[in-house]
């Protein structure tokens, strides 16, 4: 098939669109002369027939015109402007009188033509409306007249008709091409401007945006929606940048501090104590490399994680003694005072795996930012057919400015002012990804030195991820 521009494509289809109205315009148009003409016609016919049945009387059996002089001085003489032509005939078909203007031609009688019916036939070369009427003189019938007019003239005006309009009909949708395409073009102008941009745009140059019409019209909703989609492509690809060069960094600090320990530690020989005091600060930083790679492999994991969910009966309430137990050693250093309350037993339909990890992120850090001999508290509820948990401690808190940035990968709020207390950054981020996965909702309420309180709304059926 063709291939046409998007340009010609506009044209043609707007010329088709049009061609097919004009072309019943003028169908329209030629009906309404062509009956106008046939039906002018047609009561000049009617008319003549009339007249001549008027003007007929039967003396010895013999058909004969009243005032033949004046039958024969009429139009019948005249061959220029529509001559009628009248002719009789006898029960036989045969010709008793014809009209001075037939000369050696006669009408033919159409046995197959009903009487009073006109139609169109010939008269030697020559196209003629004719009818046929059966003649009775006192209710008997005696024979036939037929009446013809000439077709040429009307013929003539028809034929110019059809010809200018078929030429017109060409000559106005080649006009009406090129005047579609001239519009056509000034309309996807903007098009050519987006294409123009779009093909300057790369990884590295997401800067450029395609500028938006006058006129807000679809291209220009179609050019801003285009800029919104490279404002997120942008984001999404400085965050990547950013998480790249978080991630490295935080790869590479407990790296380098347990190369710096080793390489200290082998300069001389030292003690057993204190080579088992570096190995084991060693140890630490392996185990917190080790937690870093597995939020990372989780990060990535959960990044585009649609389907591979598989939805399970999950016991909320074993799930967060589970939790609790993981954490028991921590609590018992602190001396942190935990109380659980659940109203009953609550059960969801949901992802096992995912729910644990949203928990043990949750609960690992009321403990960890909680102070010595605080308190964490945990509260299974139903509420509106929702099963809410709510996780509360008396730790140091939150800023408030801080609340919607703790989400982004490696934040750490206040991180510089508690620098005892180890973290990766990374825990509230795979939390509110899988919260959304499961169509769980999150809030976080907090206030420096009060404490923090996390909300997390479950649904007792796991929703489509769609």
């Amino acid at each position: 098939m063709l291939q046409l521009s998007f340009k010609n494509r506009i044209a043609l289809n707007y010329i088709i669109t049009t061609g097919l109205l004009i072309l019943v315009v003028f169908s329209i148009i030629y009906s309404i002369v062509k009956h106008t003409v046939y039906s002018h016609i047609d009561e000049n016919i009617n008319v003549e027939i009339k007249n001549h049945l008027e003007e007929l009387k039967v003396v010895n059996g013999k058909v004969i015109f009243i005032d033949a002089e004046e039958w024969k001085e009429r139009e019948h003489n005249t061959v220029d402007v529509n001559p009628v032509f009248v002719e009789f005939l006898d029960l036989n078909k045969k010709v008793i009188e014809k009209a001075p203007n037939l000369k050696t031609e006669t009408l033919e009688f159409k046995d197959s033509v009903e009487d009073f019916k006109l139609f169109d036939t010939k008269l030697g070369d020559h196209a003629v409306r004719q009818i046929q009427v059966p003649l009775h003189i006192n209710n008997k019938k005696i024979g036939y007249v037929i009446v013809a007019m000439s077709l040429a003239d009307s013929r003539m005006v028809l034929n110019n008709l059809f010809d200018i309009m078929s030429l017109s009909f060409l000559g106005i949708l080649i006009l009406l091409f090129f005047i579609a395409r001239f519009f056509a073009g000034r309309s996807i102008k903007p098009i050519n401007a987006i294409i123009n941009t779009s093909k300057i745009i790369t990884k590295d140059n997401l800067k450029t945006r395609i500028p938006l019409p006058r006129t807000r019209d679809e291209l220009y909703t179609l050019s801003k929606t285009i800029n919104n989609l490279l404002n997120r492509i942008e984001d999404a690809i400085e965050r990547e940048k950013q998480f790249t060069s978080d991630a490295s960094h935080e790869l590479r600090t407990p790296l380098t501090v347990i190369k710096g320990t080793l390489e200290v530690l082998i300069r001389k020989p030292r003690d057993n104590k204190e080579y088992e005091e570096k190995i084991n600060y060693c140890i630490k930083e392996v185990d917190h490399l080790n937690m870093l790679v597995d939020q990372l492999l989780l990060m990535a994991r959960f990044e585009n994680q649609k389907k591979g969910i598989s939805p399970e009966t999950v016991y909320l309430n074993a799930m967060i003694l589970d939790v609790l137990t993981l954490n028991s050693e921590k609590i018992n250093n602190l001396n942190i005072d935990i109380k659980f309350d659940a109203l009953e037993d609550y059960y969801i339909k949901s992802d096992n795996f995912l729910v644990v990890t949203i928990l043990r992120n949750i609960i690992s850090n009321a403990i960890k930012y909680t102070k010595k001999d605080g308190a964490v508290s945990i509260l299974l509820s139903k509420q509106n057919e929702k099963i809410i948990c709510k996780i509360s401690d008396n730790g140091i808190g939150i800023a408030k400015e801080d609340l919607e940035a703790i989400f982004n990968p490696f934040f750490r709020s206040n991180s510089t002012d508690h620098p005892e207390i180890k973290g990766t950054g990374l825990g509230l981020s795979i939390v509110k990804r899988i919260t959304e996965l499961l169509h769980i909702k999150f809030k976080i309420e907090s206030e420096i030195g009060v404490g923090t309180t996390v909300f997390l709304s479950f649904n007792e059926n796991l929703k489509s991820l769609s």
